[in-house]
């Protein structure tokens, strides 16, 4: 079979999936008028879908050999097909929230599944092109979810961001019943589920999903749901580790990490979505609540990022394997890092190439760091733990993007608390510049016919106000600094990474 028609077959469903982690975002607010629901009921759209998302990405590899990798890849589009017409057919937020679970547990699969078959589709000596297909998809959903959401939000309705799934859903169902065979080592019968280590997993990672949600909205740990969460998910993920390293037939190989390569990896990843989509969530609040951008422009300030990783991925797949990967990793890791840090650089006067600039260098740094980082991570990976390792890489790339912006919000909210803080100590009788601000307002106020005392509580009103929008901006200066640097970190992991042989040279750690 063709490698590149098989490369499109299982692009296809998981760029719908990728896509449907951010296309509802732009559209909330449509959805929660349409159905009369609260800002906070609302929000359950997007959790119910990230945490059923988290909880069947690293059942993947063990679902695959119980059921046969091309049987429930085909069960997952149906399921995420439907689901998503039963999506843009629901009657109420409670019947949407139950349909975007579905729809999440079918399209969790997709991602694990896809890249291991691309994986042994193509040779080793291929794969810096395998994934530069495969990474295409991950890095440009995120993009295009939130321009199309908003796009089809407008010109139709709300509705019609889960219907175009339909058509793409159904060609994709196709494509793999023709075009996809599963390797005569998944081909296993008689397998045992491991019962409790799927309820400790499914616990401690839906906790965990919500906890990251919910957390700073709730004030974090001044809320009992949100203590009560950590603790079940630190209790159940600790059981569940012990449970797998004695199980018989875990759902999750862990032994898998025993291999140095991987274990760096999969941290090099979880701290790559990290800055990326703590970046791309900063960007456009910053650009609309302080530089009074709309959300269709602050959506095209993030697409040329997008087209630069479409345009350095190939060409990181074709230098994969002509230097060593680590001197692109850490190249594409040094570029993501500066360009965060550039935004960390940001103010209330900066134009429109001084936003895009950055964002344009981080789709190149993201570019240049996926190919390598991910085929040094499965060189030493066995064919048959493939699936199990891509469940784990996906699992911490996911987990990695939740924390970035449970962070990135969270730093936002407590440094402008500080920063407005600190400010307003000189907002006093005895600092002789905001008297003279405050006297210059109030004598330009009264000039056009407002009076006295109405003058002086405006002009002090309008110095709080730009107070507000400087004690903000310093804090998503912060915010993106301390992203850069949390990036920069990761660097010397790069140090411990090797490539191995051949993908096959090591016997499956089972």
């Amino acid at each position: 079979m063709n490698k590149w028609i098989i490369a499109l077959t299982v692009m296809l469903p998981t760029l719908i999936e990728i896509i449907d982690t951010s296309v509802v975002n732009v559209a909330l607010e449509h959805i929660r008028g349409s159905l009369s629901a609260g800002i906070d009921e609302s929000t359950w759209t997007i959790t119910s879908y990230l945490v059923s998302n988290a909880i069947i990405i690293p059942m993947t590899g063990w679902l695959s050999r119980i059921f046969g990798r091309k049987r429930y890849l085909i069960f997952s589009i149906i399921l995420f097909t439907v689901s998503s017409f039963m999506c843009g057919a629901a009657w109420n937020l409670q019947s949407l929230i139950f349909f975007r679970i579905l729809q999440g547990l079918g399209g969790g699969a997709m991602q694990p599944i896809s890249q291991s078959i691309l994986l042994e589709t193509f040779p080793q000596r291929q794969h810096g092109i395998a994934m530069a297909v495969f990474g295409i998809g991950i890095m440009f959903g995120p993009i295009i979810g939130p321009l199309m959401g908003g796009w089809l939000t407008y010109n139709w309705s709300w509705h019609w961001i889960f219907f175009i799934n339909v058509p793409i859903g159904i060609i994709s169902m196709f494509m793999v019943l023709f075009f996809i065979t599963d390797p005569p080592y998944l081909r296993k019968k008689g397998l045992k589920i491991d019962y409790i280590g799927l309820a400790l997993l499914t616990l401690g990672l839906g906790s965990l999903q919500i906890l990251l949600d919910k957390g700073q909205q709730d004030d974090w740990f001044s809320s009992h749901f949100i203590i009560a969460l950590a603790f079940i998910s630190a209790v159940s993920l600790i059981a569940f580790i012990i449970n797998e390293l004695y199980a018989e037939h875990p759902i999750i190989n862990l032994r898998l990490f025993r291999h140095i390569s991987f274990s760096a990896g999969n941290t090099v990843m979880f701290f790559t979505f990290f800055n990326l989509f703590g970046s791309i969530v900063l960007l456009p609040i910053y650009l609309q609540s302080l530089m009074g951008y709309t959300s269709y422009l602050a959506g095209f300030v993030l697409g040329p990022g997008g087209i630069a990783t479409l345009i350095a991925m190939p060409i990181a797949g074709i230098l994969v394997n002509k230097i060593n990967p680590k001197w692109l990793l850490a190249s594409g890791i040094i570029v993501c890092a500066y360009s965060t840090y550039t935004m960390s650089q940001f103010n209330l006067s900066a134009d429109l190439a001084t936003v895009v600039w950055p964002r344009i260098l981080l789709g190149i740094g993201m570019g240049f760091l996926f190919i390598p980082l991910t085929t040094l991570t499965m060189s030493s990976i066995h064919k048959e733990d493939m699936g199990d390792a891509t469940s784990m890489y996906n699992l911490l790339r996911n987990l990695g993007g939740s924390f970035g912006v449970a962070f990135v919000t969270t730093v936002l909210a407590r440094r402008s608390q500080y920063h407005q803080s600190r400010l307003t100590e000189n907002l006093t009788p005895y600092d002789q510049q905001f008297q003279q601000a405050a006297s210059g307002l109030e004598s330009t106020l009264n000039s056009v016919g407002a009076e006295p005392s109405s003058a002086a509580h405006s002009g002090l009103a309008l110095i709080y106000k730009e107070l507000m929008r400087q004690a903000s901006m310093l804090s998503f200066n912060d915010a993106f600094f301390l992203v850069s640097i949390l990036m920069i970190a990761i660097l010397p992991l790069v140090l411990i990474m090797k490539r191995g042989s051949s993908s096959g040279s090591q016997p499956p750690l089972h």
